[in-house]
């Protein structure tokens, strides 16, 4: 084949150091978008972000110029030294070390697009450390609940 063709789509989700609830409403929209413009910076096309006070999802389309893990570096670096800058209330603003990352069916794209734009509506509900380990188990990742948390 003399071209590389791909198409990945991920479900990242990571969240504030400790699920301390510090995405409040007066910058929420604004960090979503500066999460989506870093992954597009990265020629990782965002499709939405959205989250709660505690945590974020991004769901975006993977380049296969960068890899995963260096994406999700620079997306905490960047929008932590943002916030921080921004805010200045927010000085110890912090992501949690770790992230989960899931690939998309782009047929189940719709679904989980909706998933996001409603992350307020499901919180009311179901707290995130609930929401994670149902994705984890839902997508067969195989973890310890001593090591997922910080």
């Amino acid at each position: 084949m003399g071209q590389s063709l791909v198409q990945t789509y991920v479900h990242l989700v990571f969240s504030t150091k400790h699920r301390k609830p510090l995405i409040i409403p007066p910058f929420e929209d604004e960090l979503h978008n500066y999460l989506g413009g870093v992954c597009n910076e990265l020629n990782c096309q965002s499709i939405i972000v959205g989250g709660y006070t505690d945590h974020v999802h991004i769901l975006y389309k993977q380049s296969q110029r960068i890899a995963l893990m260096k994406l999700v570096e620079e997306v905490k670096k960047r929008s932590s030294k943002w916030i921080k800058e921004k805010h200045p209330l927010l000085s110890n603003f912090y992501w949690q070390n770790g992230y989960a990352a899931f690939s998309v069916d782009p047929k189940n794209m719709d679904g989980l697009v909706s998933y996001i734009a409603n992350q307020h509506e499901h919180h009311s509900k179901n707290g995130f450390q609930n929401e994670l380990r149902s994705m984890l188990i839902e997508h067969f990742v195989e973890f310890d609940e001593r090591y997922v948390w910080d």
